[in-house]
């Protein structure tokens, strides 16, 4: 026939083709072509006859979505020659008898998903198009690699990071005793990149807007949490879990995310607000967004939206827990993610908090961010989105009132420096810390803090302004290392300022505290220098991590001055011992343990434990119903991949939360 037709189009995408390899994507488990924005990617197209560019006319078009228009960037044409081209550019890069390698670049602002091919020739009796072959779609992300693209991060190591690395430790505790958890983010685990694009169709998110990293974002933080708007996790901080999975309980990403797409979008059970960010930065590894999670500690969680944390006391200096509404969480992780802000002024662009535990609504919805951390270091709080809010739990001031018999309420200690104590992330390409705090504040008491202030304050962040005489007496709670069903002393040091004798009645209140600072029972109540806590004081009222909130509250006698000291004292756990065996190749079959013996007096029983590791274990989970001293569990996997990961274990019981393990291991090809 005198006109071309087509034999076989070919999109290179084994992991070892050129286009995986180039664009960063051989990790993921899927028989797609994935490719990144901005990047040439190749195709062979097949005739019946050698292609001649003077007589031959043919594109390549990429279809996303059911109505495709050229107008909304969902149908695009790409043609070979360079006195046509469209939005997307192509170029013949070789032709060898009747095959040409066609390479095809996309714009860096081109919509994020999943696309059709099709390839279609002009001739004498009209437009031949090529059938549909779904084996040929091809996926499309955000590309960090190119300078192009507005989530461009120009750091290898950095990317190595916050887009390829599937291992992750989450922070928890408190910021002068940090405990860790291992997590498998698991992003290019089978199936995860449909299921986060099925989070945006679930948002009906349109897909003109899905090429934007500023809505995508916005749109996930939302998405992530089920209020509103069913999204993929339900908030639970009551201690009772029966209908769901407890938070302390998940080890990874890939199990919640394949559960929500695998029901079509039924919410899954339960999260806090480190699940809610591990989720997220999964979400945002997977679309080729540089993420990550951070974990503030001592996170205000304001009422009323002032930078103020109200702490109430009687006259006689003990707190009135009814009438203390703020809560200071231990702990809060959202996430960062990189990008241009090009809706802002220039220098706001870059790390943008973003964070999907539903604690307050934006415009209307549970969801904060991308807010700039720029902006939030400069008090520029005006900027979209909700910059006053992380502002405001990074910059509380603890406000101690002492409220007098007709009710007015006095400032009696304004405490400035122990909300926002510490921000951490993991640290690039090891397992270490990295101190991120001063990305998000200036040093507490510099001149440019106070500036900051100011500037908040003329967006309207209230801070406060009663100046309290400082107390002549400090009163201080040292830290301590106690694993749950030790007995141990609560010390209290007082440090006399003044040349004279002072005496003080004092109170302390140890409180067993959920991580969000909320109560859940009280446990000692004296007035000595030194508290013995037993463990059968605080054992049956510990909630799932273990956290015991002492506030020492008193009141001088002879100058009538409020003395007040906080300490949250986390208890650690016993851990998990997990053990591999067998050789270290992919596809070999080896052999993990875990272990486990009861340190108490009590037996557990309905104990849930998962393990699972990123390339070389799925997600598995056994349930032990009997009480049980010890445990042992053995499971048997066969790596899929070559290279250094983790197996990471978890154990959960009502009487105990939080138990981990994990081994590192390295397999060969």
């Amino acid at each position: 026939s005198c006109f071309l037709d087509i034999w076989d189009v070919d999109v290179l995408k084994r992991p070892q083709d050129i286009n995986k390899q180039a664009h960063h994507t051989h990790l993921y488990s899927s028989d797609f072509l994935i490719v990144r924005r901005a990047q040439e990617f190749q195709i062979k197209i097949t005739f019946d006859r050698p292609y001649k560019p003077a007589e031959d006319k043919f594109a390549v078009e990429f279809v996303i979505g059911p109505s495709p228009q050229y107008s909304k960037g969902t149908y695009i044409p790409v043609f070979p020659t360079e006195e046509r081209q469209s939005v997307w550019r192509g170029r013949i890069v070789e032709t060898s008898d009747n095959v040409i390698t066609m390479g095809i670049t996309t714009s860096p602002e081109c919509i994020v998903g999943k696309y059709m091919i099709y390839v279609s020739v002009v001739t004498p009796y009209g437009i031949r198009r090529t059938k549909r072959e779904p084996k040929s779609d091809i996926y499309i992300l955000f590309n960090p690699w190119s300078p192009a693209d507005p989530v461009f991060l120009d750091d290898e190591e950095e990317r190595e990071e916050c887009i390829m690395n599937e291992l992750g430790i989450i922070y928890h505790g408190t910021y002068d005793d940090v405990s860790e958890r291992a997590w498998n983010y698991g992003q290019f685990e089978f199936g995860v990149l449909d299921a986060c694009l099925f989070i945006m169709d679930k948002a009906d998110m349109p897909l003109s807007n899905r090429g934007d990293v500023i809505k995508v974002t916005r749109v996930a933080s939302a998405m992530l949490n089920s209020r509103d708007d069913d999204g993929v996790l339900v908030g639970n901080w009551s201690g009772d879990y029966t209908y769901g999975v407890p938070p302390t309980s998940w080890t990874g990403s890939v199990e919640i995310l394949l559960d929500y797409a695998g029901s079509r979008g039924t919410p899954v059970c339960y999260a806090q607000c480190w699940v809610y960010a591990a989720v997220f930065n999964t979400f945002l590894r997977c679309l080729g967004i540089p993420g990550r999670v951070v974990t503030n500690f001592f996170s205000a969680h304001d009422n009323d939206g002032n930078l103020k944390m109200d702490i109430i006391l009687d006259e006689n200096g003990k707190l009135d827990r009814n009438r203390t509404k703020d809560s200071i969480w231990n702990y809060h992780c959202w996430n960062e993610c990189f990008m241009a802000r090009s809706d802002l002024p220039p220098g706001f662009g870059g790390w943008q908090v973003v964070d999907a535990t539903p604690q307050e609504t934006s415009d209307g919805m549970f969801r904060c961010g991308p807010a700039s951390v720029a902006a939030v270091k400069h008090g520029q709080i005006c900027y979209p989105f909700d910059a006053p809010f992380v502002f405001a739990e990074v910059n509380s001031d603890v406000i101690f009132y002492r409220r007098q018999k007709d009710g007015t309420l006095e400032v009696v200690k304004v405490n400035q420096t122990h909300v926002g104590r510490m921000v951490l992330t993991k640290a690039v390409l090891h397992d270490g810390r990295r101190d991120i705090t001063d990305h998000y504040k200036f040093p507490e008491g510099s001149p440019e803090e106070r500036r900051v202030l100011e500037k908040a304050e003329e967006f309207g962040c209230q801070q406060e302004k009663a100046s309290v005489p400082q107390s002549d007496v400090e009163v201080e709670i040292p830290n301590l290392d106690v694993r749950v069903g030790d007995n141990f002393d609560v010390t209290l040091q007082f440090k006399n300022n003044s040349d004279q004798r002072r005496s003080a009645d004092v109170y302390i209140t140890g409180t067993v505290v959920y991580y969000t600072g909320v109560p859940s029972a009280e446990v000692l109540f004296k007035t000595p220098k030194k508290v013995l806590v037993r463990v059968e004081d605080y054992m049956h009222k510990l909630v799932e991590q273990a956290n015991i909130h002492f506030i020492a509250t008193g009141k001088i006698k002879e100058t009538g001055q409020i003395i007040t000291a906080m300490k949250v004292i986390t208890m650690h756990n016993p851990k998990l011992i997990v053990k591999v065996t067998g050789s270290p190749r992919v596809s070999e079959e080896m052999y993990v343990s875990v272990e486990f013996t009861n340190p108490f007096k009590f037996s557990l029983e309905n104990v849930d434990l998962r393990m699972e590791g990123p390339g070389i274990m799925p997600f598995k989970r056994k349930h032990i119903i009997a009480p049980s001293t010890s445990i042992t569990w053995i499971e048997t996997f066969s790596p899929r991949r070559a290279g250094s990961t983790k197996l990471i274990a978890s154990l959960d019981c009502a009487a105990l939360r939080q138990v981990y393990g994990e081994t590192e291991l390295t397999i060969q090809q």
